[in-house]
């Protein structure tokens, strides 16, 4: 039997006076590779923040594993990974810094410490950046000193090295070529991989982009704040995609 991971029960969320999702029930079960479509402003930020717990809903539940979030602890919430959008760097931070914090939620103060005084190891950093197509030249660099394509692939080897069970991601295919998109696509979707790094399983990815929706196999599509269609990649008609578009 197929384990539900995440789940939304009649979610709603109010912003500014206007709902910005409204009433949305949601499951997501083990093993799914997810396309998450819609218009800027359909509500896709907004339900990844849900969905990891950086947002409350006014209305409705959320449980990962069975349990309400509000009841999860640090161990059971770092099992969810997130790659945002606005890719949310510490400027102050070398790149391997940077990808090093995505180990916090595991180890100790200690580690921390060292990280932000610079002299923690790197070695499992730069393995993940390194995988990320990222060149030794920039891995002591300031963030600040790198280009956008290389800002992104900082953000997703520190989501990657968390380890989770559960990738959310938030059009993290901006600023990227069209070789380095196909190259990362397959990164995040592939969980075996001649790496030998862990990916996770179970990732629901926002999109734009139409022609990267090969290897997902469920696509949900939002406007509005609601979720207008949830079907097999392999049931999606273009009558579908004129509902969000």
């Amino acid at each position: 039997m197929i384990n539900t991971l995440l789940e939304l029960k009649e979610v709603s969320y109010k912003n500014k006076n206007n709902f910005t999702l409204n009433k949305l029930s949601l499951r997501i079960k083990s093993g799914e590779k997810i396309a998450l479509l819609g218009k800027s402003g359909a509500g896709k930020t907004t339900l990844i923040s849900i969905l990891n717990g950086t947002l409350k809903p006014n209305k409705g539940r959320v449980k990962l594993f069975n349990t309400e979030f509000d009841k999860l602890n640090l161990h059971q919430k770092i099992r969810i990974s997130t790659i945002w959008q606005d890719l949310r760097l510490i400027e102050d931070l070398s790149a391997e810094q940077n990808v090093n914090c995505g180990l916090l939620g595991k180890q100790s103060f200690l580690f921390a410490f060292k990280n932000l005084l610079n002299i923690s190891s790197f070695n499992k950093a730069h393995q993940y950046m390194q995988v990320c197509n990222l060149k030794k030249s920039i891995f002591s660099k300031n963030i600040r000193k790198i280009s956008g394509g290389q800002k992104q692939r900082v953000a997703i080897a520190r989501s990657l090295i968390q380890e989770s069970d559960i990738l959310l991601a938030d059009e993290p295919f901006n600023n990227l070529d069209p070789k380095l998109t196909s190259n990362i696509k397959n990164l995040l979707l592939i969980t075996k991989n001649k790496n030998k790094i862990k990916v996770p399983n179970t990732t629901l990815i926002s999109l734009h982009r139409l022609d990267l929706l090969d290897g997902f196999n469920r696509i949900i599509g939002m406007k509005n704040g609601e979720i207008l269609f949830d079907l097999e990649k392999t049931k999606l008609k273009k009558y579908h995609l004129n509902k969000i578009y």
